[in-house]
């Protein structure tokens, strides 16, 4: 468990109250808080030796982090919603609110789901360069000067839309290769939906495909246009996305070789070309009984 995830941050007892909650599900469960800094797949690799599930409590960044240690295991995996925004959770349809978390986990009923590979480093979400890890960046040092998180976001957005200036990519998919200069590389595990309310989540985990998203007729003043544009269901017929699926792909840069990488919304840097490739049924999900 991570307690400093966003709605588990403050709440002292909290590691009680899931001993209880799991207790009471017939399932007693050893709850180890993750320290300051603690890496959460070194957490995930050590519970795996001691036992046949394990369960990661926090935001999508710890949840990644856990399940990086599980790909290709039989182990169970089981999640509980701790963060701000939760799309792994959300996307299998599992309960935000905690005791139904936990039922879930109890009634073991499982799934295998596709991780992404980006290097060396497992995605369950997503991954992108551009603009997204500019913005993390900025946001972070915002918060280190004492903004809450959602001010800090507005305000790092703000920033970097007014400065930045695009990448320029080349693609490579099955000997094909393709060249944009793009605000942003979106890299989805899956298909996600850019169009409507629905934005931003995807439908299924298990199709086998990696998604990528570009937008090389769009600059960087344009992204908030682009944005209400996808609010209101109209992103898809606009022309100015470009989408790719592919098992495996390669993405160069003309400059820098290092280039910062947004992991699941983690930030961090890696030499390019970045090699992608999908890992089918790769994670054994804990998930609702349909």
């Amino acid at each position: 468990m991570n307690a400093a995830a966003g709605t588990a941050r403050g709440r002292s007892d909290l590691d009680a109250e899931l001993g209880e909650l799991f207790r009471a599900a017939g399932c007693p469960a050893e709850i180890i808080v993750l320290r300051d800094g603690q890496n959460p797949a070194d957490a995930g690799r050590d519970a795996r030796t001691r036992a046949s599930t394990v369960v990661a409590g926090g935001g999508d960044g710890t949840i990644s982090g856990v399940a990086a240690s599980l790909v290709g295991s039989q182990t169970a995996f089981g999640i509980l919603a701790l963060g701000t925004l939760n799309h792994f959770a959300k996307d299998l349809h599992i309960p935000l609110d905690l005791r139904q978390a936990v039922a879930v986990v109890a009634a073991g009923h499982l799934a295998r789901v596709d991780v992404g590979q980006v290097n060396d480093r497992i995605f369950i979400n997503n991954c992108s360069i551009g603009i997204y890890p500019s913005i993390v960046e900025e946001r972070e040092a915002l918060r280190d000067q004492g903004r809450r998180k959602w001010p800090a976001a507005a305000l790092a957005t703000l920033r970097v839309l007014r400065r930045y200036r695009g990448v320029t990519v080349r693609i490579d998919v099955e000997g094909r290769q393709k060249t944009w200069r793009t605000p942003f590389v979106f890299v989805g595990n899956n298909e996600y939906t850019i169009d409507g309310i629905r934005l931003g989540s995807r439908a299924r985990l298990d199709q086998g495909k990696l998604f990528v998203y570009v937008a090389p007729r769009a600059r960087t003043r344009d992204l908030p246009k682009l944005l209400a544009m996808a609010l209101a269901g109209r992103a898809s017929r606009s022309g100015t996305f470009e989408i790719v699926s592919a098992s495996e792909l390669t993405i160069d840069t003309r400059t820098p070789r290092r280039v910062r990488v947004a992991v699941d919304g983690e930030v961090t840097t890696m030499s390019t070309p970045l090699r992608y490739r999908m890992c089918p049924g790769g994670l054994q999900v804990l998930v609702p009984q349909t």
